[in-house]
Formats: structure tokens, sequence, C-alpha cells
């Protein structure tokens, strides 16, 4: 039996769990691809191809963990959503201008270059 998977409570979100969440490009990448995606994205679509899934995985455990998404299983995979609404209830506006400030993801070509 798989784990559920635990999610806060608006009224348990904390800003420095968002903010640290936030703090990492690869984080910030995968809120900014749930942003402009009009469905719930899978881990793969939603991350950058070059994660292995097991940083994917761990990605993903600190978002959900900050309350940043909403994730569920279906069949074989988890797909994720953003909380958006809620995270702008309890922090109005901190979302919207760090994904308004933030420069795009430079992803790694085969090299391993930026």
């Amino acid at each position: 039996m798989k784990r559920p998977l635990l999610h806060p409570q608006p009224e348990e979100l904390r800003l420095e769990s968002v903010l640290y969440a936030l703090a990492d490009p690869v984080r910030l990448e995968i809120v900014r691809r749930l942003v402009t995606g009009d469905c719930p994205l899978n881990c793969s679509a939603a991350a950058p191809a070059h994660l292995p899934k097991s940083t994917q995985s761990h990605h993903f455990q600190i978002l959900r963990e900050a309350g940043l998404i909403c994730s569920e299983r279906r069949g074989t995979e988890v797909v994720n959503t953003l909380r958006l609404d809620e995270i702008e209830q309890r922090f109005p506006g901190v979302v919207t201008a760090i994904l308004k400030a933030a420069k795009p993801f430079q992803c790694p070509d085969a090299d391993g270059n930026a």
C-alpha cells in the first residue's frame, strides 16, 4: 500500500515554507509550468526533463508540504495542480510577485552546461 500524500490545510500554510520552496530554481520552474498549464500535469510533464525521477519526487514533496501544489495519484502516475487561490488568500500577491520577478529557468544541455 502506498503512503498517502499529505497536504497542509490553508490555515496551516507558513510563509517561510512557501518562500523556501520557491527559492529553488527547479521548483520555481515547476510552479511556473503549473501556472501556465490549463490542466493538472503529471510529474514528468511539470518538471524539467533533465532531472532524475528521484530528484523530481523530492522537489514535488517540498512543493506539496509547503502547500503550493496538490498531488493526486491516478493509476500509476501522480498529477499535480497548483493551489494558487489558497496561497493568494493566505499571502496576497506573494507568489504572483515572485513569478513575475523571477528569471526563466535555463535547463542544462546534454553536456551539463546551463
